[in-house]
């Protein structure tokens, strides 16, 4: 008897539609199983075949061909067992009914027949919503993840049994809902606040106009100045996430299987920071087998990634970032597979200025020579530096900044307020969602209006400084954030001259 049950497989982050079609037939006993299976796919019948038995029912006898269609995509995973399984009940006549086609099906099964976990659960959900799907049948440990899907049942199952009796019609589930509401609330509370920092007001603007801005930033200084404390605090003064951001936030972090311990959606910007030893591929995604892994430019995505000591990176590890940085995209292309990867991210870059790490310091002499500096330097390409808008100094705090208060300036929810309203403002004047640190040069200059005094500035700045082209269209789109902040339709001579102060590396590179 021919049965065909419903379930999702998973490619990149998205997962699509199919189709388990199981075959028992007379004959030699074996079950073969078809339609570019990898190898935790074939041995599922193994699996499969145990879990019946254990629980309670009558294995299937016989030749018995399992078909995964569409038979031209390669399946890989353990997610397959739990439908496999139904199939082969259902082709036995153990199980069945109109539920088969309206409900889809995953999890990996034990061998006492109990369902353990998958991953890209959220992915799963989304696709049986969108392919007209009543429901989905998976894991008690993946419902939190998948409830938040609204337009579709999802049903946790605890074994093979619980699968095989609701779509007898003999039992009844519950579907679960996750409050996402709920989970938002909670994410606003546990971030680490940006009042938490002590001195260093001017980074703390540098960073609250990058953040208004979307633009990349790279901060400059000796060690123990407080770099990483300040990155990290990043995400907590970028606007909330939007549900469909957490949504697409979180199909990365299923796919990749980083969901940690109960966590259902990611609800906070994240932040990654690599280590400087970290390979490209873990950079940029893909891998040696036959399916590709999310990498951390991907992982990023929505949030921040934060590169400390940057020179220490290798030259490809960096390179992989130029893509994503222009279309927040990464395409990934290897013999056995292609998959484009979501990327779009907010820079954060730290460094020495030189390789003692302490030059421009008032307190430590520097003990590096010139050209030793400038080699240093010149292991940042330019290609990638063009790209980074803001370039910052991070001296030293002072004794009086250490031993202030607990608390220093606005909290990460008051800069928060106001680099929301900021965007918002951005995101209305160019009318596609854009922001400033997004914009192609003639869109730039098309809204980037100078006072005569800007104007006259801005002459000067590229006389007296040396700024390149490139450094120009930097400059001006920084000013023009930092007129946002001030509510400015027109940059003026303040903004513009606060813009040519956040290219310190510039001063240094001779």
């Amino acid at each position: 008897m021919l049965a065909r049950i419903q379930s999702c497989a998973v490619f990149g982050i998205d997962a699509y539609p199919l189709s388990v079609e199981v075959d028992a037939n007379p004959g030699k006993n074996k079950v073969i199983v078809v339609g570019l299976p990898d190898a935790a796919v074939k041995e599922s019948a193994d699996r499969v075949t145990s879990a019946i038995r254990n629980s309670g029912y009558r294995a299937p006898r016989g030749y018995v061909v399992v078909n995964l269609a569409p038979a031209d995509l390669r399946k890989e995973g353990s997610a397959l067992d739990l439908p496999i399984a139904v199939g082969m009940l259902a082709a036995t006549d153990q199980t069945g009914g109109q539920l088969l086609q309206r409900y889809a099906l995953v999890g990996e099964l034990a061998l006492d027949g109990s369902v353990r976990p998958v991953s890209g659960a959220l992915a799963m959900a989304l696709a049986c919503r969108d392919s007209g799907l009543d429901g989905l049948l998976l894991p008690v440990e993946n419902a939190e993840e998948a409830g938040v899907v609204d337009g579709v049942d999802v049903l946790p199952v605890r074994s093979l049994d619980e699968a095989a009796q609701f779509l007898s019609g003999k039992l009844n589930l519950t579907p679960h809902r996750t409050p996402t509401n709920q989970l938002f609330e909670e994410a606003r509370c546990s971030a680490a606040d940006f009042s938490d920092v002590k001195g260093q007001a001017h980074v703390k603007r540098a960073l609250t106009v990058a953040a208004a801005g979307a633009h990349n930033i790279l901060m400059v200084g000796p060690p123990g100045t407080g770099k990483t404390m300040l990155a990290s605090r990043i995400p907590g003064i970028l606007p909330d996430l939007t549900f469909d951001e957490a949504l697409d936030t979180t199909r990365v972090y299923s796919v990749a299987r980083q969901l940690r311990g109960n966590t259902s959606l990611i609800t906070q910007r994240p932040f990654r920071s690599p280590h400087h030893t970290s390979s490209t591929v873990s950079i940029a995604g893909g891998g040696m087998g036959t399916m590709p892994h999310p990498g951390e430019i991907s992982l990023a995505h929505n949030g921040v990634l934060f590169l400390d000591e940057m020179p220490e990176f290798s030259r490809a590890s960096l390179e992989v970032l130029r893509q994503p940085l222009e279309e927040g995209l990464v395409h990934i292309r290897r013999a056995n597979y292609s998959v484009t990867y979501p990327s779009r991210f907010m820079l954060v870059v730290a460094m020495n200025p030189c390789p003692c790490g302490m030059y421009g310091d008032p307190n430590r002499p520097c003990r590096c020579s010139r050209g030793e500096i400038q080699r240093y330097l010149s292991r940042l390409s330019g290609p990638l530096l063009d790209r980074i808008d803001i370039q910052i100094d991070v001296p030293p705090p002072s004794f009086d900044d250490l031993h202030r208060g607990a608390t220093m300036g606005p909290s990460s929810a008051e800069v928060r307020s106001v680099v929301q309203a900021t965007r918002e403002r951005q995101r209305a004047r160019y009318g596609n969602g854009k922001v400033n640190g997004h914009l192609d040069s003639k869109t730039l200059r098309k809204h980037s209006a100078m006072s005569e005094a800007a104007s006259a500035m801005m002459e000067t700045a590229l006389e007296r400084l040396g700024l390149s082209a490139r450094a120009y269209d930097k400059v001006l789109r920084v000013a023009r954030t930092i007129a946002d902040l001030d509510e400015s339709d027109r940059i003026e001579e303040p903004h513009l001259a606060e813009a040519v102060q956040y290219r310190s590396l510039d001063r240094l590179r001779v």
